[in-house]
């Protein structure tokens, strides 16, 4: 699955999300790569979507993950904060990558030496102009 698709404003995102949604299955790790306000949460909103999960998902900055319930289970991690396996085990988040059951989407895994390598699909976002994003969709 190799994918790019133009974004022209959120609720294009979320809907990108939407379908991402469809394929995923329990144990995958997804990895969201993109600068900040680009659409990371956005995309994972649209993801919980896909995914019949009708919570409230918000950005997990300060929690560094949040889990929610639906068709498979979304683990939702921000590893901005974390720098290295070594860390994510002390706060006890290495298990959720790649998850036994349900689905981890991982906002900036680039932070973390090899977790990109690591996800089964990678999801890059990059601003275009007049507000645009590009989505690559791919396995690393």
């Amino acid at each position: 699955m190799n994918r790019s698709i133009i974004a022209h404003d959120p609720a294009e995102m979320e809907e990108i999300g939407v379908e991402l949604a469809a394929s995923l299955r329990d144990g995958l790790l997804v990895s969201l790569v993109g600068p900040l306000g680009s659409g990371k949460t956005t995309l994972t909103k649209g993801i919980a979507k896909g995914l019949l999960i009708t919570d409230l998902v918000v950005s997990p900055s300060y929690l560094l993950a949040r889990q929610y319930k639906g068709r498979l289970e979304l683990h939702h991690i921000d590893a901005y904060r974390i720098s290295s396996f070594a860390e994510l085990a002390e706060v006890g988040l290495d298990d959720d990558l790649p998850p036994e059951t349900g689905v981890s989407v991982v906002e900036w895994p680039d932070r973390i030496d090899g977790l990109v390598e690591r996800s089964d699909i990678l999801v890059s976002i990059e601003y275009l102009d007049r507000g645009a994003r590009r989505v690559e969709i791919s396995r690393p």
